[in-house]
């Protein structure tokens, strides 16, 4: 009987080991699938951010070929609608340098 005994005390202690090396191999495998999975977030971040910059720069380029583009055609079109003679062009002119020069017309040709 005290042989059986010892037998089931050793047959539990060798099962309480081969739990706690259980235990002890699953913590293992579950850090290192812990650090795999940052390592892959991480990389997924680098290669998203990458993506976002790449698809920022390319659409700010086309942006700024669009907008000179657009002003192009603008310009092309107020100087195909806007006609100015010569008379009206002269008041303009008259006009801008007197407000740069600070100067004031009292009769035409006379200057303050």
């Amino acid at each position: 009987m005290r042989d059986v005994i010892q037998r089931i005390i050793a047959a539990e202690a060798e099962a309480r080991q081969r739990v706690q090396a259980a235990n002890s191999e699953a913590e293992r495998i579950l850090s290192e699938a812990r650090k795999r999975a940052q390592e892959l977030v991480a990389a997924a971040r680098q290669t998203a951010r990458l993506d976002a910059e790449k698809m920022l720069a390319t659409t700010l380029q086309t942006a700024a070929a669009e907008k000179k583009e657009r002003l192009a055609h603008a310009a092309a079109e107020i100087e195909t609608q806007v006609r100015v003679d010569e008379a009206t062009a002269r008041q303009a002119v008259e006009a801008v340098t007197r407000c740069v020069c600070g100067f004031q017309q009292t009769t035409r040709g006379t200057t303050r």
